[in-house]
């Protein structure tokens, strides 16, 4: 079953003398439980594309449907909403709150959509032991290795039970045995607990774990790719 709709989308950017097409008319569904890598060199539209995909920015023409909603036609205040309830992001940067210890940062988006206190720390919990850091619930960001802080950021895309997560070169700052560990924990919960993840990556080891390969060139895709 699609979650994702892609429909013709594009974006130009019009702040250069010459526009430029980021996405340039894009095609693509995918369904549940997928683990899939949109790669590309760089400028190719991975990025951009994924930010449509996420409401982070809206299509100059066409449409992304999730779920039975446009995004771009929902109102500021719904596409918080519905980023918070369906919506996991993980970035290249971690994005985590610096004063916030590790399980506080998992919390957070709980909070927002006012869990019950036991609900949260429950779920919290598991969630960091999930990804190996049980041990490290106290800890804050500067107290975490790069890695240890990207697994945190895996927890709290997770938190809220997203329908998928958006994953932009998750791996870009991690060393080789970071990564590793990194993608063996997100494989892990795509196949167990049936997590729909999708990357931009320029990481061949992220492809190499993928089971389906969207490669963009010029705003385009010039092949998707399932593995057997």
């Amino acid at each position: 079953m699609s979650i994702i709709q892609i429909k013709n989308l594009t974006k130009t950017y019009h702040d250069t003398e010459v526009p430029v097409h980021a996405v340039n008319g894009i095609d693509l569904d995918f369904e549940e439980g997928e683990f899939t890598a949109i790669v590309g060199p760089s400028g190719c539209g991975k990025t951009t594309l994924m930010n449509m995909i996420g409401g982070l920015e809206k299509p100059t023409s066409g449409k992304v449907v999730i779920g039975g909603s446009v995004m771009s036609e929902l109102s500021s205040g719904d596409l918080i909403d519905f980023r918070l309830k369906n919506i996991g992001f993980v970035f290249q940067a971690y994005n985590l709150i610096p004063v916030l210890t590790a399980k506080e940062n998992v919390e957070f988006i709980m909070q927002l959509q006012n869990w019950d206190r036991k609900k949260m720390d429950e779920r919290t919990i598991a969630l960091l032991e999930s990804v190996g850091l049980g041990d490290k619930l106290n800890s804050k960001p500067n107290q975490l290795s790069g890695g240890q802080q990207q697994r945190v950021a895996v927890a709290r895309a997770l938190a809220s039970k997203p329908k998928f997560i958006l994953a932009d070169e998750p791996t870009a700052n991690l060393d080789s045995k970071a990564t590793t560990q990194l993608l063996d924990i997100m494989e892990k919960l795509n196949r167990e607990e049936n997590i729909t993840f999708i990357f931009a990556t320029h990481d061949q080891r992220v492809m190499d774990k993928a089971r389906r390969v969207i490669t963009l060139d010029d705003g385009k895709v010039i092949s998707d790719t399932a593995k057997v």
